[in-house]
Parts: structure tokens; C-alpha cells; sequence
């Protein structure tokens, strides 16, 4: 289940209350990832790599494992032959609340964003 905190901020027109699930930065970069579609867990490893994220494979497999623990991903494995041999590759998908997750966390960050914007750096 996705734990959720309640954020409370002001806008200028009146008190706004967000409910946005606990997402850390890897966690929102791993769903962005399969907004497209299912995808095996190498690619999801090279784009964290093309955002800097540099994560061994156990540390990687167990960032996904918890994912799937919330019920934001699903993964299964694929089977395919690859120079006459047969491997399995685990791929991951997104669940609803996985999605729902990451669209929460992408709009309370535009709110913050288009509140304080960069005027103040």
C-alpha cells in the first residue's frame, strides 16, 4: 500500500492541501521511466546512468523490489535467446498507483515551482 503524507502550503488565493505519496528523486526517475511502457530493468539502468545515477546491480534491484512491495511496478520475466542461449530478463511495468504516485509528486512540484519559481535564487 502507498503511504501518503499530507503537504500544506499556502498559494496566494487560498490554503491548498496537497496529498503526495513518499517518493524519493529515484523512485520519481524509475516510474518516469515506464510512463511509456514496459521495460526491461538494463534500460531503466542506462537511463538512470544518462541522469547521473550510477547504482550496482543489487542496490538497483533492490530499489525495484521495493516499488513492487507498494504496488507502484509489476515485473516478470521474459525469456529469449540471445546467440543460441536461452536467458530470462526481468521487466517492469506500472501498476495505477504507480502512475497515480508519479503524477501526484510531477504536479505538487509544478505548484512549487510556479510559486516560488526561480526568483528567489
Amino acid at each position: 500500500m502507498v503511504s501518503d503524507i499530507t503537504l500544506r502550503y499556502f498559494s496566494e488565493e487560498s490554503f491548498i492541501v496537497s496529498s503526495t505519496p513518499r517518493l524519493s528523486h529515484l523512485q520519481f526517475l524509475v516510474l518516469g521511466t515506464l510512463l511509456s511502457g514496459p521495460r526491461p530493468g538494463r534500460e531503466i539502468r542506462e537511463d538512470l546512468r544518462r541522469f547521473g545515477v550510477k547504482r550496482s546491480g543489487p542496490g538497483f534491484y533492490q530499489l525495484m523490489a521495493r516499488l513492487e512491495e507498494a504496488e507502484l511496478i509489476e515485473g516478470s520475466y521474459n525469456q529469449k535467446i540471445v546467440e543460441g542461449q536461452i536467458i530470462r530478463e526481468r521487466a517492469y511495468r506500472l501498476r495505477g498507483a504507480g502512475r497515480t504516485a508519479w503524477n501526484q509528486c510531477r504536479k505538487f512540484s509544478e505548484s512549487v515551482i510556479a510559486e516560488f519559481g526561480t526568483s528567489r535564487a
